[in-house]
């Protein structure tokens, strides 16, 4: 099942602090909500909660449902757009369209930074702009639209705004860790040697700093989670390899 048109045009609530609305983040995922509470879930940041009486979530519990939302989803559209390949082929697609880079991608893309809930200290801090944040704002406002208005909405918005990422695949992407093991094994430079350099920030939006190497060369890797920081340091590396 083909998806819909375009993303519809991004239409900020306030020009001047460029915030959006819940209206216009409607209109972006092609759906009015009958439980409008949903959506401010979605879009309400961990740090947003402080000093706010009980009954209020953040949303942690829509991005769990929204993380399988998307798996599901993408699964589906793999399958689909590529009958030939095997799971190997299909799971490096897979991984790479829901990995936390390209979730921040498509968030900005469709203005969800600042339709987002944070506090006030964490919003000077530039909490918003954090690929974690926005990755995990994303999905969930996918379990939140899957919620409030079934598997078609998710789907049809999820077509929609992963369309340029599932053009860019030509190939199937290699997992850079893969890739750099089996270049320093051809090369005869045996495993490459990953360690965490540094990890700050708060619980809720924590930063890693990996650095990985093979032999005398190193490259460095920073993310929201060791496993990414890993990949973006093995990445590193292979354009110095490359070099």
């Amino acid at each position: 099942m083909a998806g819909g048109g375009p993303l519809e045009p991004i239409v900020h609530d306030n020009p001047l602090t460029g915030a959006m609305s819940h209206a216009a983040l409607e209109a972006v995922l092609g759906h009015s909500f009958t439980r409008p509470e949903l959506l401010r879930e979605a879009l309400t940041h961990r740090s947003a909660l402080h000093g706010r009486r009980r009954g209020h979530s953040s949303n942690e519990r829509l991005e769990f449902i929204g993380d399988r939302v998307l798996g599901l989803l993408m699964a589906e559209w793999l399958a689909e757009r590529f009958p030939q390949e095997q799971e190997g082929d299909l799971g490096h697609r897979l991984a790479h369209l829901v990995s936390r880079p390209v979730l921040a991608k498509v968030a900005e893309s469709v203005g969800l930074e600042s339709a987002l809930s944070v506090a006030p200290g964490e919003a000077r801090a530039g909490v918003r702009r954090l690929a974690t944040v926005l990755a995990d704002a994303l999905e969930a406002a996918l379990g939140a639209l899957y919620l409030d208005g079934g598997l078609d909405r998710a789907r049809d918005f999820v077509r929609r705004a992963w369309e340029a990422p599932m053009q860019a695949q030509e190939v199937p992407p290699k997992d850079a860790k893969s890739t750099l093991q089996e270049l320093a094994h051809a090369r005869g430079k045996g495993l490459p040697v990953y360690s965490v350099q540094a990890r700050s920030g708060p619980p809720h939006a924590p930063e890693f700093i990996v650095i990985v190497r093979v032999g005398e060369q190193t490259g460095t890797g920073s993310a929201g989670s060791k496993r990414q920081a890993e990949q973006l340091a093995a990445a590193d590396l292979l354009k110095v390899l490359a070099g």
